[in-house]
């Protein structure tokens, strides 16, 4: 009997923590071209009831020795002085089982490549957060979440914004015991789905992984013997399937 209806419990609780907004932003990692100045990111919400979402923005710094910093982007009133990414709706409604989308504005020099960081983050509304709601949705909303246990997940993306005259240029350095990939280019590469695999047993294969090579820097492995390295050199809409074998 006590099993039964600890069982019983635990059904109630996933129902009840799987209640309410679900929201989904598709990739983590956007680009924005070098003859583009916006882009449409889309938030899906697979639940049940309405998400309400922020869009928050910050530029990602990158100091001299390699670390980086997150600073939010100021979003000044006078439309000539803007620089930077801006979010346009940066509150956005999304009905249950549908569908909103932001348009993410550069606006800005483009003589470097820049980073940032867009999180879409569910919230419950208040007055302060501009969303036009009144009062008394505002409550029922809150009402309809305080029926269940909910978990409001949010995301966070990253934002290549490519320099206008974009500059590919890959350097390879092949040894017995090396391979090393630089990036001589100004903007952003990435190494897709690197896996690294047994010659011996196909099913012998490491976690498949996406790495991004900034401007001036470099990816690189050592070779183990008997295995072979796959993965995608991706150069903006240029892609390139390598393999690397060792023996």
């Amino acid at each position: 009997m006590t099993r039964l209806f600890l069982l019983s419990m635990l059904s109630v609780f996933c129902m009840a923590a799987n209640a309410g907004p679900q929201i989904n932003v598709g990739t983590v990692y956007d680009y924005l071209d070098g003859d583009k100045s916006t882009y449409l990111k889309r938030v899906f919400n697979s639940g049940d009831s309405t998400a309400f979402v922020k869009v928050n923005v910050l530029e990602i710094v990158y100091e001299a020795d390699g670390t980086s910093r997150e600073i939010p982007v100021e979003t000044a009133a006078d439309k000539a002085s803007r620089n930077g990414l801006m979010a346009s709706p940066a509150r956005l409604i999304v009905p249950a089982q549908g569908m909103q989308g932001t348009r993410l504005l550069y606006m800005g020099e483009r003589d470097r490549e820049r980073y940032f960081r867009v999180r879409f983050v569910p919230v419950v509304p208040e007055k302060e957060d501009e969303f036009v709601v009144s009062g008394e949705e505002r409550e029922d909303y809150k009402k309809t979440l305080s029926a269940g246990v909910n978990v409001m997940t949010g995301f966070g993306t990253i934002f290549f914004v490519r320099p206008k005259d974009v500059r590919f240029e890959t350097a390879i350095t092949e040894t017995d015991s090396r391979y090393e990939l630089r990036n001589n280019g100004n903007s952003v590469l990435v190494v897709d789905e690197f896996k690294s695999c047994s010659l011996s047993k196909e099913s012998d294969c490491g976690a498949t992984l996406k790495h991004h090579v900034l401007a001036g820097k470099s990816f690189g492995f050592d070779k183990e013997k008997g295995r072979e390295y796959r993965f995608k050199l991706i150069e903006g809409e240029r892609k390139q399937d390598l393999k690397v074998v060792s023996r």
